[in-house]
């Protein structure tokens, strides 16, 4: 074995070891352009693709919504968007649990982190569903599958981690995720209506399972939406700022951010400037400096990719068994969706993408539809058997065995995964609203 080959071998069985992330892709890159070239000079491309991630302005986006995300998780921002949700949709058949997916897909959108929501949205929602006479796999697999749905939806953290990494215009891609994110939820919302309508042994009263500011039953949309009147304008926000396309993803997250922090930390007073603020700030940076970090060393890797022509390698490889399009989709799909199961979305971006990408484009496939292919993929990825994280996540959340988890999610996941084959062969579903 050469020293390149043991040198790789060694960093592998460090990252078994769980060595964290950015120190096994450093060491790769570092291993692999010193040894391609054998000049330490090489290395000088870590430090330039450093200093060109850094002058990227919509990087700003990032830490800025990470914050966003992590100040909402510390307010009863969660319990008022579900209230909202409930009191349009209760007397609808399954109108609780499809408030509950609404509820997902939006916190998780804001965090970008479908683990969070399992714990901070299902600690909420897994009793009321349970109270209101839903089943106990039925809950289980509908919040562990909705806890990643909001990814496609602004200001999702991996669209903007994917946007720098691909070199594809981060508005553009919002905008084409938009159809599919809602053609995922409204799959899930048929399947729930459906069954509650006409296999549910008894339709479970809904309609006073809105829960107050003094954890006491409330009725009406008015007092849902007076509950939330201040945060309302932080998605307006959103919203007009990414589809309106007046202004950068940068200058919407400054904006939300600021607006958030007054409202939260003045106005409404659920968080404490002086007393949780520096916590929530620490542990915003925490996980927002972790992804720049990997995806500063990362970048480094991707050069040397493209200098020893890797991508061109695995096209050749990739075109001697097939050149249909449509079979390269399919081989791609079942590739992601084992990606999606042993690695988290946004280490997946940063590995995968710049190898990905190329080999796709060769294919004729468009780099925005591409996109919303990986993020749909990975999205069901995280919980699908056997190891997909959100299913160890909600055992852990709502003390059940992962073998139970499995069960409860298969019904959501084979509705997901034919959505997931309507999303790749109908490209017009991510492209009509870009053209």
């Amino acid at each position: 074995m050469n020293m390149l080959g043991l040198t790789i071998l060694m960093i592998l069985m460090a990252a078994l070891l769980e060595s964290p992330l950015f120190t096994v892709i450093a060491a790769l890159s570092i291993a692999c352009l010193f040894f391609a070239s054998h000049e330490f000079s090489s290395l000088q491309m870590i430090i330039i693709e450093m200093n060109r991630l850094a002058s990227m302005p919509v990087l700003v986006a990032l830490p800025l919504f990470t914050f966003a995300g992590c100040l909402l998780t510390e307010t009863n921002a969660p319990r008022r968007i579900l209230n909202l949700l409930q009191a349009v949709l209760g007397r609808v058949p399954g109108g609780l649990a499809i408030a509950a997916l609404g509820s997902c897909a939006f916190f998780t959108a804001l965090t970008g982190a479908s683990g969070v929501t399992i714990v901070a949205i299902g600690g909420l929602l897994y009793p009321i569903l349970r109270k209101r006479r839903y089943g106990e796999k039925f809950s289980l697999g509908l919040l562990t599958t909705s806890g990643s749905l909001g990814l496609l939806f602004p200001p999702s953290l991996p669209i903007i981690l994917y946007g720098v990494v691909a070199r594809t215009d981060i508005n553009m891609i919002f905008k084409a995720a938009l159809i599919p994110g809602i053609l995922l939820i409204g799959v899930l919302s048929f399947y729930v209506f459906f069954r509650e309508k006409y296999f549910a042994r008894s339709f479970p009263e809904e309609s006073r399972c809105i829960i107050s500011e003094k954890g006491e039953p409330e009725v009406g949309f008015r007092q849902a939406f007076l509950e939330g009147v201040w945060e309302w304008p932080a998605l307006i926000i959103i919203i007009w700022g990414v589809y309106g396309g007046f202004v950068t993803i940068a200058e919407v997250s400054a904006v939300t951010l600021g607006y958030l922090f007054i409202v939260e930390c003045f106005i409404l007073k659920e968080v404490h400037w002086l007393r949780q603020i520096p916590g929530i700030m620490i542990d915003s940076a925490k996980l927002s400096g972790a992804i720049i970090i990997i995806l500063a060393v990362s970048l480094g890797f991707t050069g040397y990719l493209v200098d020893e022509q890797i991508p061109g390698r695995v096209l050749s490889f990739l075109t001697g068994i097939t050149d249909d399009k449509y079979v390269f989709l399919a081989g791609l799909n079942l590739f992601l969706l084992a990606v999606g199961c042993m690695m988290d979305i946004f280490s997946a971006i940063i590995i995968i993408v710049p190898i990905m990408v190329p080999v796709a484009l060769s294919y004729g496939i468009d780099p925005v539809h591409l996109c919303i292919i990986f993020l749909v993929n990975l999205e069901i990825g995280y919980s699908t058997p056997p190891v997909g994280i959100n299913l160890f996540i909600s055992a852990i959340r709502f003390k059940k065995p992962v073998t139970v988890l499995y069960q409860a999610s298969l019904p959501y996941l084979a509705l997901l995964l034919l959505t997931l084959v309507v999303v790749t062969y109908v490209p017009v579903l991510s492209l009509m609203l870009i053209r």
